[in-house]
C-alpha cells in the first residue's frame, strides 16, 4: 500500500506552496509556526504525519529563519513517525558559495546541504542550482529540476524567429546557456565578465556577433541586476536588435528594480520560486508550481523525474 501524501509549506513559500498542492490536487496541510518574544520558532502539525510521504516546500532567501523553520518542520515531521520526508526547496540559498574561491572562506552550500541531511530528510527537491555540482554535496537522492521547461514554452510564444540567439551573461553560465540554443537550433555568445568585488562589475566583452539579433540572456539568479543590465547594454551597443533575459530565481535586492526598469531590456522573465517584493512592467513573473507538482506526483509514483525535462 502506497504512503498518504501530504504537502505542508513553511511560512515564507506559502503563496508558491498553495499552487503546488493546488496543482497536485491535495489541500495545503495545516501547521503552526510561532515566534516567541526572543525570535525562538516552534513548529506543530496540526494534523497526523504518522506513515505519510511528507512533501515540506520551503525556499531559504534570506532571512536565515527560513532554513531554522525548515528544519524544525523535518525534525518535527520524522519525531511524528512521517514515513519519509522530502525538502522541496524551490531556491536553494547560498547556492552561490559552492567552493573555496580564495583562503579561509566557508562552502555555504554544503554547510546548508550538512544542515538538511542532518535534520533527517530523505529527499531533496529543487530548481536550476547555481551549480549542478552542489548535487554532489548531498548523499541523499536530490530532484534537480530544470526551469527550460517552463520558459521554452515562453520563448517560443514570442515568435522571434531566425533572428534569436542566445547570450551568457558569464563563462560560468555557458552550459544553461547553450542548452538553450541546442533546444532553438541557434547560436549563442557569452559575455565576460572581470569583478573587483561582489556585486560590483569592474569590466565586460561580448565573445561572439549579435549585430542585428534578438538576444535572449540566461542565467540562474539575478541578485542586483547589476550583471544582466550592463550585459544588455553592452550587447545593444554592439548592434543587438533586442535584448531580453530569463532567469529562474529573481532575488531582486537592493537596487535591482530601479536597474531593470531602467535598463536596455525588453523585459527580464523569472519564476516564482522568490516572491517578487516590488511589480514593474518590464517584470514578468511565470510559475512553477505546475513543474514541482508534476515532480512530486512522479517521485510518488516512482515515475521518471528527467522526462519533465526539454
Amino acid at each position: 500500500m502506497n504512503p498518504t501524501v501530504k504537502i505542508f509549506s513553511g511560512t515564507s513559500s506559502r503563496y508558491f506552496a498553495e499552487k503546488v498542492a493546488d496543482a497536485y490536487g491535495l489541500p495545503l496541510g495545516d501547521i503552526t509556526v510561532q515566534h516567541f518574544s526572543d525570535g525562538e520558532i516552534s513548529v506543530h502539525f496540526n494534523e497526523s504525519v504518522r506513515g505519510c510521504e511528507v512533501f515540506l516546500i520551503q525556499s531559504t532567501f534570506p532571512p536565515a529563519d527560513n532554513l531554522m523553520e525548515l528544519m524544525l518542520l523535518v525534525d518535527a515531521a520524522k519525531r511524528a513517525s512521517a514515513h519519509k520526508v522530502i525538502v522541496v526547496m524551490p531556491y536553494y540559498g547560498y547556492a552561490r558559495q559552492d567552493r573555496k574561491d580564495k583562503p579561509r572562506v566557508s562552502i555555504g552550500a554544503k554547510v546548508m546541504a550538512n544542515a538538511i541531511q542532518c535534520v533527517g530528510a530523505d529527499r531533496l527537491m529543487t530548481c536550476d542550482l547555481h551549480a549542478g555540482q552542489i548535487q554532489g554535496f548531498f548523499d541523499i537522492p536530490v530532484d534537480h529540476l530544470d526551469g527550460s521547461a517552463i520558459f521554452v514554452p515562453y520563448l517560443r510564444s514570442l515568435n522571434l524567429g531566425q533572428d534569436l540567439i542566445f547570450a551568457s551573461p558569464d563563462v560560468g553560465g555557458v552550459v544553461r546557456t547553450r542548452s538553450f540554443a541546442k533546444v532553438f537550433g541557434v547560436e549563442m555568445v557569452v559575455c565576460d565578465k572581470h569583478r573587483k568585488r561582489a556585486n560590483e562589475i569592474a569590466s565586460m566583452q561580448v565573445i561572439g556577433d549579435v549585430e542585428g539579433m534578438d538576444v535572449v540572456l540566461v542565467d540562474d539568479l539575478v541578485d542586483t541586476a547589476g550583471t544582466i543590465t550592463k550585459a544588455a547594454e553592452l550587447l545593444r551597443d554592439k548592434g543587438a536588435k533586442s535584448v531580453r533575459a530569463i532567469a529562474t530565481h529573481g532575488v531582486l535586492s537592493g537596487p535591482a528594480i530601479e536597474r531593470v526598469e531602467n535598463s536596455v531590456l525588453e523585459e527580464l522573465v523569472i519564476s516564482d520560486t522568490i516572491p517578487l517584493k516590488h511589480q514593474s512592467a518590464k517584470i514578468k513573473v511565470l510559475t512553477f508550481s505546475d513543474l514541482f507538482a508534476r515532480a512530486i506526483s512522479n517521485v510518488v509514483t516512482h515515475d521518471s523525474i528527467s522526462s519533465l525535462f526539454i
